[in-house]
């Protein structure tokens, strides 16, 4: 077809679409065990550390797998790599529907469906190579928001293990699996302008550079803070508020809904005033959520400050990738694949922080100060870098709303 050998700058939206449903489905998957978590406890008897380390091992697992599959992204082709991960997620689905519910079963199951996590430093960047500088923010905002993935299964998986038992969900998920790997295949496609990525050496240069640590730390506040809690709120809003299951899986999909749906958003606000500009303010905002939710308010107003702190985290994750891909042109999927895998670690980090600090202390209060302390200083080192790197320019934005959008 014509369309897959324009030059990149021009863009390709069935590659675009294809990565959307790629890193949906993937979110969907990652999360699932999250969505699970409340029947998966109650079944295998889990105490409150035990919940928290088998939502959070697939996030872990997931993250480190970014790195590898970056560097495979960039060598061999996004098409290829975002196939083989798609094939493999059948394994641990289909070993998770057979297998018991002994704890290093779960675990077993966890990390292999980790991989799904990996689906960051493959569907991003090939959907990014099509499109030109200027457009980074609005389309990897675009791509990026498959993470609305994790919404749908914690609005259908608590109400499908209702019926059918949480072992059988993990088999029901194989069907879209399906779809989209085959849909994947047909529509996505290797931008021409992509090449074969640069030398190994370029690689080891690359993680040198302080600029993709810094990006590493406010990605682990930023995406670490919304998959964190998409994966652990189930357990959260049962064990705090002692909601239904299905109820938990609500008002943890409203929360990841919002917070999703406006990651587009922060890339495009990021593209027009400045992804360091936006990301200060946001971070800011997050500190100050996660203080007010230390409280622990009644169920009604602590559901409006996640519902905040989750739409100030998605257009964070927006804004960060943004910065990405402009400061590291050459090297997308190195540098996709290194910020995401730390910021998924700070996504292991959260729920394990959480479920030890209610272990210890009999309240998540702690754990919620202690976030905020963290986003806290994340939005001081960002002022300071901002302030001393001439490289993190404020001026990267595009000259027309309209404009960037109908290049896509």
């Amino acid at each position: 077809m014509m369309s897959d050998l324009r030059p990149a700058k021009a863009g390709h939206r069935p590659t675009l679409i294809a990565c959307f449903l790629h890193f949906d489905l993937s979110f969907m998957l990652w999360v699932l065990l999250g969505a699970l978590g409340i029947y998966i406890a109650e079944g295998a008897g889990l105490g409150p550390a035990e919940k928290g380390l088998v939502v959070a091992v697939p996030i872990l697992s997931g993250s480190l797998l970014r790195v590898p599959l970056g560097l495979l992204s960039d060598r061999l082709g996004g098409k290829r790599v975002g196939t083989a991960i798609l094939a493999f997620l059948f394994l641990p689905l289909a070993l998770g529907w057979l297998a018991g519910e002994s704890l290093p079963a779960l675990l077993g199951v966890g990390l292999m469906l980790g991989a799904a996590g990996a689906s960051f430093a493959v569907a991003l960047p090939l959907a990014s190579h099509w499109y030109p500088p200027e457009r980074q923010g609005l389309v990897m905002g675009i791509a990026a928001a498959g993470n609305s993935g994790t919404v749908i299964t914690n609005l259908l998986a608590p109400r499908l293990a209702d019926l059918v038992g949480w072992h059988n969900v993990l088999g029901l998920a194989m069907l879209p699996l399906a779809v989209v790997l085959a849909v994947f295949v047909l529509l996505a496609r290797d931008s021409p302008s992509q090449g074969k990525g640069p030398p190994a050496a370029s690689y080891l240069a690359a993680l040198r550079q302080a600029d993709l640590w810094w990006f590493c730390l406010l990605y682990s506040v930023t995406f670490g803070g919304y998959v964190g809690l998409s994966s652990f709120l189930p357990i959260f809003f049962r064990d705090e508020y002692q909601v239904s299951p299905v109820t938990a899986g609500y008002l943890t999909a409203l929360a990841a809904f919002v917070g999703s749906g406006l990651r587009p958003l922060g890339g495009y606000l990021a593209d027009r005033v400045g992804g360091v500009r936006l990301l200060s303010v946001l971070l800011g905002g997050i500190a100050a959520i996660y203080a007010l939710g230390g409280w622990m308010p009644a169920l009604g107003p602590m559901v409006a400050l996640l519902v905040c702190g989750m739409a100030c985290l998605g257009m964070a994750n927006g804004a960060v990738f943004q910065l990405v891909p402009r400061r590291f042109e050459g090297q997308i999927g190195l540098a996709t694949g290194v910020v995401g895998a730390v910021g998924g670690v700070g996504g292991f980090l959260l729920p394990t922080l959480l479920s030890q600090v209610k272990q210890a202390g009999g309240s998540f209060g702690t754990g919620f100060f202690a976030l905020a302390v963290v986003a806290a200083g994340a939005a001081v080192s960002l002022h300071v870098l901002a302030a001393a790197q001439q490289g993190w320019r404020l001026s990267w934005h595009t000259s027309s709303p309209a404009e960037a959008v109908e290049e896509l």
